[in-house]
């Protein structure tokens, strides 16, 4: 069973290495991102509940709160801001406090475009 919570942040970002020259996407721009937090497990007996969605969204605040109305290319590991490099920068960031995290998604609705992360790589040189 899976338990989820959604977040939105507006940031802008720029990725000056994805692109071949002159491809809009090398040139600042900004979205609209939209998250989804998913924690996997058994509910507890006692209490009903994989987790406390409460204690749940305290986390998950703090890291948008280090995202919203942010240039991305100016936070510590996202430097290249790619929907992958931002899964796997929440994944770091919320994991230790989320013992039963399954996934992040991350999506740009306005393009119809996404990214689902299970955290089985460390690093973006090894996911590729």
């Amino acid at each position: 069973m899976r338990i989820f919570i959604d977040f939105n942040f507006e940031a802008a970002h720029h990725l000056p290495h994805s692109f071949p020259d002159g491809h809009v996407n090398q040139r600042l721009h900004g979205h609209s991102f939209r998250v989804r937090v998913s924690l996997q497990g058994r509910p507890d007996p006692k209490t009903g509940l994989i987790a406390d969605l409460g204690a749940v969204k305290t986390t998950v605040d703090s890291a948008k709160d280090a995202l919203d109305h942010r240039y991305l290319n100016e936070i510590a590991g996202l430097e290249l801001p790619t929907l992958e490099t931002i899964a796997i920068w929440l994944w770091r960031r919320i994991a230790p406090d989320l013992p039963a995290l399954a996934e992040i998604g991350i999506y740009r609705d306005s393009c119809g475009e996404g990214c689902e992360y299970q955290g089985e790589f460390e690093t973006v040189e090894e996911a590729a």
